[in-house]
């Protein structure tokens, strides 16, 4: 999977809790997926819908009378399931609104190694430097990423390395995802 790919799956913030219980075996009917999830029904619409529209679900039509339909996960979205699954195992309760923002996961897979600000920018060309910033500094306070300062160049630069929970995350994605002209 490419860096664009992952980016435009994680844009939606229910996307990967849908798919990783999907991928646990949790039913695909909507009132059972909503209720796993704990999402509000606009989002978790919203993020159904975005899963059908890049391809990663589709819907099929139900059984029964009336008819009860349900989703299933397309072949592209079996091994999308599977990486959500395993970040979301990683990841404590108290961690599942950190990765529901739509920066955190792109940006931790950017981390596999320590990188200045400005290479995780170019990594990620869609960002703004606002957005990283503001992504950067909210794993920094839930210690998913270090910050510390490079003195030995001028003027001197922050290095950012992911480390304990951001660390086995951007180790489970980051072999998966692959940056397109690097």
């Amino acid at each position: 999977m490419d860096i664009k790919t992952f980016v435009n799956i994680t844009s939606r913030a229910w996307a990967l809790p849908i798919l990783s219980n999907l991928h646990a075996g949790v039913p695909g009917r909507q009132a059972t997926l909503l209720t796993a999830t704990g999402a509000s029904r606009t989002a978790f619409a919203q993020s159904m819908d975005h899963l059908i529209r890049i391809g990663l679900l589709e819907r099929n039509p139900g059984h029964g009378h009336p008819l009860r339909p349900e989703f299933r996960l397309t072949q592209p979205g079996k091994s999308a399931a599977a990486m959500a699954h395993q970040i979301q195992g990683v990841s404590g309760d108290q961690d599942q609104k950190l990765l529901r923002r739509s920066w955190t996961l792109p940006i931790l897979t950017s981390l596999h190694t320590p990188r200045h600000f400005n290479e995780i920018g170019r990594s990620l060309i869609t960002i703004t430097d606002r957005a990283l910033s503001q992504s950067l500094r909210s794993m920094e306070d839930r210690n998913w990423v270090r910050r510390s300062v490079d003195d030995t160049i001028r003027p001197p630069g922050s290095i950012y390395c992911a480390v304990n929970t951001g660390e086995e995350i951007s180790r489970i994605i980051g072999s998966q995802i692959s940056f397109a002209g690097q």
